[in-house]
């Protein structure tokens, strides 16, 4: 079971072809049960669904993520109109149990089956039918294959000593890859008005009790940017709140994923690292290791790329959460518009020691253009 890979773009496509249950067409008339909040149709369809155990013991890992995508979308849905939907079929609390075993993964859907193991054009799974829906489907579709680089890339870059040539070259490298989140941002902003969201889609992502454990629904917390934020300058330039928020969307990250958010958990971050090396004399330190501010000025591009995604977040989250507009005070994911902006806060406080001090550094700053 451990060392499942379940972010690979192969497995990825083998999960989204999958349909163990047979459900394309009752996940299709998702979008017209919940149009008329058709609570006893969207019950029959998710006991009509519900699988036997000795069923699952012969699915694939590929068709167990499958099922648990088509599962959570009608627990969602029904949830969505008002009941617990699990006393309601209570033949699929082991189904789910198993599900989250053979996957490494919580017992029930999370942001990656709704998105990145979602199957696109016509067998796409959604609750409304709506185009910005599959927007914003897309938008974070669009950044997962990223993201798995960049948190590699980010393991490379806790293992390698700052003021080494490399380091610099990997903080761009890691750059790159987080820019698409800026581009996914944006996609958001033009397509996905926040009504929609806050009046249409939110309520689909409420949580849900699963033998007597609240668990989560799909939520773009669990996009883990903020795993990013741990390895670069979390670990050690947090905040409690910020830290509660993290230990409570770990689970229901990638197995992968965990596992790094353990590595980088009481280490020193990059940042904290950068520091260090410069030390108390930045001119020596840069005389001494002719490395150190490339490494400085990539990890300041890197962190401004994140700042942009931040603000922009921050921007949408406003709108979307505003009191005239919002049904729910906090995101699926359980995060606050406050915390959002106390870790936009954080990141800028983080990418200022980036900045060497003293000597040549304010020089160069001083001079005129």
């Amino acid at each position: 079971m451990l060392g499942i890979d379940l972010g690979n773009s192969i497995r990825t496509a083998a999960i989204r072809d999958q349909d163990p249950l047979a459900a394309d067409t009752t996940c299709f008339n998702l979008r017209q049960y919940n149009e008329h909040a058709d609570i006893p149709a969207l019950t029959a369809a998710l006991r009509g669904m519900v699988p036997t155990l000795d069923a699952v013991a012969g699915y694939s890992v590929e068709a167990c993520v499958a099922a648990m995508r088509d599962l959570g979308m009608v627990l969602g849905s029904i949830k969505r109109h008002g009941p617990e939907p699990v006393p309601l079929a209570p033949e699929v609390v082991p189904v789910l149990h198993e599900l989250g075993r053979r996957t490494d993964m919580v017992p029930r859907d999370t942001v990656h089956h709704y998105t990145t193991w979602n199957p696109v054009g016509g067998r796409q799974r959604m609750y409304t039918g709506d185009i910005q829906e599959a927007y914003l489907q897309e938008s974070v579709r669009m950044v997962f294959p990223h993201l798995r680089e960049a948190l590699e890339l980010a393991g490379l870059l806790s293992d390698t000593d700052v003021a080494e040539p490399k380091f610099a070259d990997l903080t761009d490298e890691l750059t790159g890859h987080v820019e698409p989140m800026v581009a996914s941002i944006d996609m958001v902003v033009a397509n996905v008005s926040p009504e929609f969201f806050a009046r249409d889609l939110r309520s689909y992502f409420e949580e849900i009790t699963v033998d007597g454990r609240v668990l989560l629904g799909p939520a773009a917390a669990q996009v883990p940017l903020w795993l990013i934020d741990q390895a670069v300058w979390a670990s050690d330039h947090s905040g409690p709140e910020y830290q509660e928020f993290l230990r409570d969307s770990v689970p229901y990250s990638l197995p992968r994923w965990r596992e790094l958010y353990d590595c980088w958990t009481g280490v020193p971050s990059v940042v904290t690292r950068l520091v260090a090396a410069y030390g108390d004399d930045p001119d020596g330190a840069e005389r001494r290791m002719p490395g150190l501010r490339p490494a400085a000025e990539a990890l300041a591009r890197l962190l401004r790329v994140v700042l942009v995604f931040r603000g922009r977040h921050l921007g949408i989250a406003r709108k979307a959460y505003d009191a005239d507009l919002r049904l729910y005070p906090v995101g699926s994911g359980g995060a606050s518009v406050d915390l959002l902006r106390q870790i936009t806060d954080l990141t800028r406080a983080s990418a200022q020691l980036t900045r060497p001090r003293g000597g040549s550094a304010e020089r160069a700053e001083r001079r005129p253009a």
